[in-house]
């Protein structure tokens, strides 16, 4: 499936900045599944230094320095992406065998998902939460999907009641939040449980297929997460906030250990005030396919 993405963020501040300076992932990541055909990042006012260059877990980023006096800061992010998500495996390990592979040499980079991070640590109620669905001996996959379904039934997409900060603990409490809230909740309790999670971050289609249910988080980034299978069959992505696993509606921009390692903007400014951001993101399909 191939998209057309266009991701614009707009600050608005309260009074002028005099410097910043940015790190951006708003470039899809290119995998043998999703093709990067072009991609572009507008920034008004224009930086007056720029460098693009691959992160620490080989995500695409731009740093971006202005040193000119500006009331607002536009980004616009726009690419054009095919995508391919490999099938999922018919049969897969049991659980138990992932967690003893993830802790030898065959886990390889999947190893330092396992660890704790600062929005994703394995805390004790998201792992008994997810302690129902890895049964003795079920395949890993099969615990998997079972975990992603339960979540998108038992919780309640709602957006205003968290933000970004709000710990695994509180989003077990209240039963609600939004997609960087789920996938917190699910790699925390994947990793309780010693499975590798990654937190994945990029865009859900915007309009669904004629026929089928608009997808929940498809008007902002979207969050999802990328769970280790071991070492025959690597990663698979699923969606707990609309409890899928991923085939061909998503594209990647990112992963990391959670939001703080792959958020879309971040940075340090001088000056500013109190500001505004308006995100406006569309995912569509390529009309010239």
């Amino acid at each position: 499936m191939k998209y057309r993405v266009s991701h614009i963020s707009n600050y608005a501040y309260g009074s002028p900045v005099d410097l910043a300076a940015h790190l951006l992932h708003l470039r899809p990541r290119r995998l043998p599944w999703q093709q990067v055909l072009s991609d572009r990042i507008i920034a008004q006012p224009e930086g007056s230094r720029r460098r693009d260059a691959e992160d620490h877990f080989g995500n695409m980023v731009t740093w971006l320095f202005l040193d000119r006096p500006h009331a607002d800061f536009i980004v616009t992010a726009e690419s054009v992406v095919e995508v391919s998500f490999p099938k999922p495996p018919e049969k897969t390990l049991p659980w138990e065998s992932v967690v003893e592979a993830a802790h030898s040499v065959e886990a390889g980079a999947a190893a330092e998902f396992r660890f704790d991070s600062p929005m994703a640590p394995a805390v004790a109620e998201a792992r008994d939460y997810a302690q129902v669905s890895f049964e003795k001996g079920r395949p890993v996959l099969d615990a998997l999907c079972d975990l992603n379904r339960r979540i998108y039934k038992e919780f309640r997409f709602r957006a205003g009641v968290t933000t970004i900060s709000t710990p695994v603990t509180q989003v077990m409490k209240r039963r609600e939040g939004v997609c960087q809230d789920f996938t917190h909740l699910m790699v925390s309790a994947l990793r309780g449980l010693g499975l590798p999670a990654r937190y994945n971050s990029g865009y859900i289609r915007t309009k669904p297929p004629p026929g089928h249910k608009r997808r929940q988080g498809s008007d902002q980034s979207h969050a999802w997460v990328g769970a280790w299978l071991g070492p025959e069959h690597g990663w698979i992505d699923l969606d707990p906030t609309n409890g899928i696993v991923v085939q061909d509606e998503h594209v990647l921009l990112g992963w990391g250990r959670d939001y703080g390692d792959v958020s879309p903007v971040q940075g340090v400014i001088l000056g500013g005030g109190a500001h505004h951001l308006k995100v406006a993101v569309d995912l569509e399909p390529d009309e010239a396919e």
